[in-house]
């Protein structure tokens, strides 16, 4: 579906309000759309416009990191090392939920406002299970690990670094945990990929 360009001062206007709400997401707080007309300088019946609820913003903020996540899991599966390339991804998957609050929230949201979001989880949930079923049958990963088990492990780090480290160490020690945890999801030492940014 494609959709007709926004004026010149709808587009600054859109901008804005995205610009506004990121601010927000990063500082932890909550989207309210009429929180973000004033500090946008906007009437409230623009930011609705654009954005009909705060969920539909939020996807909207999440937006370019799950398109990046997306990009880079394809470029993944063109690697010819599975399991370098179920690692990489993983890297950059952890990398982005402890560094784009917006993240979690919109993936882990029982449905989508936006279909653009659900059209990305559902490529992200591709990717991923495509690299470890490769990986699983180049026999580098445990045979009973699956796709459904990734995303509470990948939680689980994220959640883990976020809680148990400063705001400027989280990517690092993100790394680390997630290191920790491929080398108890790999079969063998040798030649094991290490995992990096």
């Amino acid at each position: 579906m494609t959709t007709a360009p926004l004026r010149k001062d709808a587009a600054r206007n859109w901008e804005r309000i995205v610009a506004v709400a990121r601010d927000l997401v990063d500082e932890g707080t909550p989207l309210q759309l009429n929180d973000i007309a004033r500090r946008a300088g906007l009437g409230v019946g623009t930011v609705y416009r654009h954005f009909p609820t705060a969920e539909a913003l939020l996807e909207t903020v999440a937006t370019p990191c799950l398109e990046g996540l997306a990009a880079h899991g394809e470029q993944a599966l063109a690697d010819t090392d599975p399991g370098r390339a179920l690692a990489d991804f993983l890297t950059r998957t952890i990398e982005a939920q402890v560094s784009d609050a917006s993240l979690s929230a919109v993936t882990a949201a029982p449905t989508d406002t936006l279909p653009r979001t659900t059209e990305l989880k559902r490529t992200l949930r591709s990717v991923g299970a495509q690299l470890l079923e490769r990986a699983r049958e180049a026999g580098v990963v445990r045979a009973d690990l699956t796709s459904d088990d990734l995303v509470p492990l990948m939680c689980g780090v994220a959640y883990a670094a976020n809680v148990h480290s400063a705001p400027d160490d989280r990517i690092e020690t993100a790394r680390r945990y997630l290191t920790a945890l491929l080398e108890g999801l790999y079969i063998r030492r040798a030649g094991h990929p290490r995992s990096h940014g």
